[in-house]
C-alpha cells in the first residue's frame, strides 16, 4: 500500500467546495490512475482483474488483483491456488474469488505522475459537465452576469459565475457602453458543447428578456392572469408589448405599469430608458391594429385582406397624427406589423381623400374603356357570325354554277 496522508482529502473536499466537483469524482480519478499506472508499469494494458483500493481511514491506496481460487493453477495472473488463497483468508474455498495487493516497490513516483494527468482530465471534465447541465437548465432565462472585457471581434465577455458568457455585437443593446466591472441581466440565448468548458451565448437585445423581466416584475403575469400575447422589440429604442387579461376584474395594461408606475420604471431602468408601450390585445383585428399604433390617434381601419398567408389593413389617421402613426424612420408602424402579424398602410386624412378625389376622377375614364372594350367585342362578334355565313353559302353557289 502507498502512503498518501490526509491532504489529497482535504483538497477534495476543497475542490468540492469551491468548484462544486464531487469529492468522489477525485478519488475514482485517483485509482483509475494508479490502475493506469500498474498497467504500464507492467507492459500489459490489457491485464484483466485489477482495481486500486483507498483505505481513507488508513490514508492509503494499493493495487489489488482478484484471483480465482483453483486446485491447479494454470493461468498465475487469473488463479491462484488454495494452499496460497488460506495464508490470505482462512476461510476461503474452491471457486471463491480473493483480492491479492500487487503494488510493485516504488511505485509512488510512477502513481504520482500518472494520477496528476488523469485527475487533471478527469477534473476538466466533472467542471464541463457540470457547467453544461447548469446551464443548459438556465437557457431562456435571465440570470445576473459582471462585464469583464471586450475581445477582438467586439464581442462583451461577461462572467456568469462558473464560467464567462459571450454576448456577440448583434445581441447588445446599440449604443450601449459595457463598462468591465459593471453587473447586468442577461438573457441565456443558447449553450454550445465545446472540448473545453462550453460556450454560454447570452444576449440583452433579444424580445424574450422584456418578457422575463415584466414576469420579474408583474406579480399578476407569474400567477397566469394577465398574459403576454405578443412582443415587437428594436432593443435600446422601443418595444410594444401585448397583454391579456385572463380576470375581468384586473386591468392588464395597468398591473403591467404598477401603482403609479412603479413596475413600468423599473423594467424601463433595467433596459436603460427604453421606451415601451404597453397595449391592450383583442381578438378583433380592428380594435387590436387601433391599439398597436398607439399613441397614434385613428379615424379607421379597412382590413383589405384576413387569410392565412396575407392580411393587409389600410388605415387613416388625422393629418397632424401621420407622423406620430408611423414613427421615426416608420419604426411605430414597423413594431405594430410585428406586433399584430398585419401589414399596415398607414394615410393621412387628405392623403385618403386625394386618392378618393382620383379615383373617383379615372373611373369615368376606365368606364369608357369598358365600353369601348365591350363595343369592339360585339364587332370581333358579328364579324365572326358574317364569316360563318358566307362559309355556308358557299358550298350552295357551287352547285348553282355545275347546273
Amino acid at each position: 500500500m502507498i502512503k498518501i496522508g490526509t491532504a489529497l482529502f482535504e483538497a477534495a473536499e476543497q475542490l468540492e467546495r469551491e468548484k462544486g466537483i464531487s469529492k468522489d469524482v477525485l478519488v475514482s480519478s485517483l485509482c483509475d490512475a494508479l490502475v493506469a499506472g500498474y498497467k504500464k508499469h507492467i507492459k500489459d494494458k490489457d491485464a484483466e482483474n485489477v482495481e486500486a483500493i483507498l483505505d481513507e481511514t488508513a490514508g492509503e491506496i494499493g493495487v489489488f488483483r482478484t484471483k480465482l481460487v483453483v486446485e491447479e493453477v494454470e493461468n498465475p495472473d487469473t488463479q491462484i491456488s488454495l494452499e496460497d488463497a488460506k495464508e490470505i483468508d482462512d476461510e476461503v474455498e474452491i471457486d471463491d474469488e480473493v483480492k491479492i495487493e500487487v503494488t510493485p516497490e516504488n511505485f509512488g513516483r510512477i502513481a504520482a505522475q500518472s494520477a496528476k494527468q488523469v485527475i487533471t482530465q478527469r477534473i476538466r471534465e466533472a467542471e464541463r459537465k457540470m457547467v453544461l447541465d447548469e446551464f443548459l437548465s438556465k437557457k431562456g432565462t435571465l440570470i445576473t452576469g459582471i462585464v469583464q472585457r471586450k475581445d477582438e471581434r467586439n464581442n462583451v465577455i461577461v462572467n456568469i459565475g462558473k464560467t464567462d458568457a459571450v454576448m456577440p455585437t448583434r445581441e447588445q443593446i446599440p449604443g450601449e457602453y459595457y463598462k468591465p466591472g459593471n453587473r447586468i441581466r442577461v438573457f441565456v440565448l443558447n449553450v454550445k458543447e465545446t472540448t473545453r468548458l462550453p460556450q454560454v451565448i447570452v444576449s440583452q437585445a433579444h424580445s424574450e428578456i422584456v418578457r422575463e423581466l415584466f414576469e420579474l416584475e408583474v406579480p399578476e403575469i407569474e400567477d397566469g392572469i394577465v398574459e403576454i400575447k405578443s412582443i415587437a422589440r428594436e432593443a435600446g429604442f422601443r418595444t410594444k408589448l401585448a397583454v391579456w387579461s385572463n380576470d375581468p376584474s384586473v386591468d392588464s395594461v395597468g398591473a403591467c405599469i404598477g401603482p403609479r408606475g412603479s413596475r413600468i420604471q423599473t423594467i424601463v431602468g433595467e433596459l436603460k430608458n427604453e421606451k415601451i408601450d404597453i397595449v391592450r390585445y383583442s381578438e378583433d383585428p380592428v380594435e387590436y391594429i387601433v391599439n398597436a399604433l398607439s399613441p397614434a390617434r385613428i379615424i379607421s381601419v379597412d382590413i383589405l385582406a384576413d387569410e392565412e398567408t396575407r392580411k393587409e389593413a389600410f388605415v387613416i389617421v388625422p393629418d397632424d397624427q401621420l407622423s406620430l402613426a408611423i414613427g421615426r424612420e416608420g419604426q411605430n408602424v414597423r413594431l405594430a406589423h410585428r406586433l399584430t402579424g398585419w401589414k399596415i398602410d398607414i394615410k393621412s386624412e387628405s392623403q385618403a381623400a386625394q386618392m378618393e378625389k382620383q379615383a373617383q376622377k379615372e373611373a369615368p375614364e376606365a368606364e369608357d374603356i369598358v365600353e369601348e372594350a365591350a363595343e369592339e367585342v360585339i364587332e370581333t362578334a358579328e364579324a365572326v357570325e358574317t364569316v360563318e355565313a358566307v362559309a355556308e353559302e358557299a358550298p350552295e353557289a357551287a352547285e348553282t354554277t355545275e347546273e
